[in-house]
């Protein structure tokens, strides 16, 4: 028995398990297709160091890049009903959600989470693009009001990260509900006092960038990213006019006013210390202790008269009958 568990059970194993290839072990940039390592992307935030282009980044690397050592708390999110309109195209919703869950790990479309950035205490939710594009349900609605109410609860610091399609068109008005609700959301962090930062990744559309996404104190965006609400296509064809070279994409809205600051994802952490630090509402200064004032020094209580001294007082008012006159 020990026969077949130490040597023929890995053999087997080593020939049956998955190899590294070339495919895993190198990268096309999407850009200039250059052949990058892995290695090195991952060094460089899945960012090509021969063009820049910014590739998607999964949401655990980006959550460990934001975060004081990549140490967060994962936060939980109440529950939205599964399929409440019993959808099916091609395919049952039911289904197409529990082929996202399995591949991703998630439950939805969005992770939520709190921890320290800088030092300062912040909460961050940030979107998931492969699970459904990023599409926004129920479940993202949700996800999005406990985000607002946690950063509320810990006077923290909001920040957003989205990267979707737009609305979950499986839920319907449902999905479209959602809308109005992280607007509200949103607006209950500024009512608070405290920083709504949005940092706008590719790509941000449809009902997520009509909505919370574009109602930040301060939006940032990474470079190259698609920002926009209808496909440039659909606008094409809608005004019958042909759109100016790079529309929709996070330089032209930078230039167009739309967007405060394009930085690039190496930047990003730093960029958000600083914006977050000047934002935050200051600690209150304790008050310092009022001195108590001296108490006025008494009065030297005034020397007794004595027998001695009033003598000589009283001889010289002596009457002048008893002086010996003239």
């Amino acid at each position: 028995m020990n026969w077949l568990t130490n040597f023929v059970r890995p053999r087997i194993q080593a020939l049956v398990a998955p190899k590294e290839t070339a495919e895993t072990l190198w990268h096309k940039c999407p850009n200039c297709e250059a052949m990058i390592f892995h290695r090195d992307l991952e060094g460089h935030l899945h960012v090509c160091q021969h063009c820049g282009f910014h590739m998607r980044l999964a949401v655990d690397k980006r959550l460990a890049m934001l975060f004081d050592g990549g140490v967060y708390h994962t936060v939980e999110v109440p529950r939205a009903p599964t399929d409440p309109l019993r959808f099916r195209d091609t395919k049952r919703y039911t289904d197409r959600l529990r082929e996202a869950q399995q591949r991703t790990g998630r439950h939805d479309a969005i992770v939520v989470a709190d921890g320290r950035m800088g030092g300062l205490h912040v909460v961050v939710a940030a979107f998931d693009f492969s699970f459904m594009g990023g599409s926004m349900g129920t479940a993202v609605g949700e996800a999005l009001v406990a985000a607002a109410e946690r950063a509320i609860t810990l006077d923290a610091a909001l920040i957003v990260v989205p990267a979707s399609g737009g609305a979950r068109m499986q839920e319907g008005i449902l999905s479209l509900m959602q809308m109005p609700r992280t607007v509200i959301a949103a607006d209950r962090v500024k009512e608070a006092g405290l920083p709504y930062i949005v940092v706008l990744t590719d790509p941000t559309t449809g009902g997520v960038s009509a909505s919370f996404a574009m109602l930040g104190d301060i939006h940032i965006a990474e470079p190259g990213a698609t920002i926009g609400f209808a496909g440039a296509r659909v606008i094409e064809e809608t005004i019958r006019q042909s759109l100016p070279e790079g529309f929709q994409t996070a330089e032209y809205l930078l230039e167009h006013g739309m967007v405060d600051m394009v930085v690039p994802r190496g930047d990003l952490r730093d960029t958000l210390i600083r914006i977050v630090s000047l934002l935050r509402r200051p600690e209150p200064e304790p008050e310092p202790a009022e001195e108590a004032a001296p108490e006025p020094a008494e009065a030297p209580a005034a020397a007794p008269a004595t027998a001695e001294a009033a003598e000589p007082a009283a001889a010289a008012v002596e009457p002048a009958e008893q002086r010996g006159g003239p």
